[in-house]
């Protein structure tokens, strides 16, 4: 397993994350950050430290800022009620929610608004009445944001999928006559400095999985399960988890019946199957990261 985990942080390494539609998309959020009041910052509440890009924290740093733990209900809620009071000491807004079921949707325009009271009194003194507040919406790619949007919204505006790079250019979106948003396409930062971030990114999906081996990274996640939360691959898969990851994905493949010709274990099939588990919530609520 050493191996493996010497051979994947290697690739991570020199992967190149930072494809040409990024960098457009990076100078895009700088050309309209000056037409922002706030910008509202999705982070995976799964992983709020590997999910926040410090390219937002250095475009952002004159603005309001709102930071939302999206896909709560895919984590440990022990876990992230300690993320959530890591960010407020960090002098952020914070909210909790679960966007593709409205959870904690309702408190978002009020949340908005106690952000910029400020620049919300500083307007009634110069007579300026009604004025929306301009949001900017931002995030790594697959972390929700256009789901996030639609819900707010409540109407299909953004274009949803379940992989990263959906979004691709600017839109701006009435919420009501309080607020609108400015959907942005995810972006990610040029290097990792932690090989950790990287690997953590690829578990929930926010890194193109044509770009890594998807039965290494099961691997890996195995093992982080196997440490972390010892039931869950055993109650869902009714398998025994005493053995090295390889041999526990071979008997996912079996259990799941993922095999090739001639009954052997199909290991792509069992990964892909596992990953996909983990991004579904099927293995239960898992946070990948605690905060230091």
């Amino acid at each position: 397993m050493s191996n493996i985990n010497e051979n994947k942080n290697e690739e991570i390494n020199n992967i190149h994350w930072y494809p040409g539609h990024m960098t457009k998309a990076k100078r895009m959020m700088q050309e309209n950050i000056k037409l922002i009041d706030i910008v509202i910052e999705l982070l995976d509440a799964r992983i709020p430290l590997s999910s926040k890009n410090p390219d937002i924290d250095e475009l952002a740093k004159n603005k309001f800022r709102l930071v939302l733990l999206n896909k709560a209900d895919l984590a440990d809620p022990s876990v992230t009620a300690e993320w959530e009071n890591y960010y407020k000491e960090k002098g952020f807004f914070v909210l909790c929610l679960d966007s593709r079921k409205n959870t904690g949707m309702k408190l978002i325009t009020d949340k908005v608004k106690e952000v910029c009271r400020e620049k919300i009194e500083r307007d009634k003194k110069r007579g300026i009445i009604g004025r929306p507040i301009r949001a900017m919406v931002a995030g790594i790619p697959n972390v929700g944001k256009s789901t996030f949007i639609n819900s707010y919204s409540k109407k299909a505006v953004a274009k949803v999928g379940n992989k990263p790079g959906v979004t691709r250019g600017k839109q701006w979106i009435r919420i009501d006559k309080n607020v609108e948003l400015l959907d942005t396409p995810g972006i990610l930062w040029p290097k990792f400095e932690d090989k950790e971030t990287g690997l953590r990114l690829s578990y929930i999906g926010s890194i193109n999985d044509d770009i890594l081996a998807k039965s290494e990274i099961a691997l890996l996640l195995i093992g982080y399960l196997k440490n972390n939360y010892c039931n869950t691959l055993a109650d869902r898969y009714n398998i025994n988890i005493d053995k090295e990851n390889f041999e526990i994905l071979s008997d996912i493949a079996i259990i799941r019946k993922c095999l090739k010709k001639g009954n052997e274990p199909d290991l792509d099939k069992a990964a892909n199957l596992l990953l996909e588990d983990f991004r579904s919530g099927k293995l239960g609520r898992i946070s990948l990261e605690k905060p230091q």
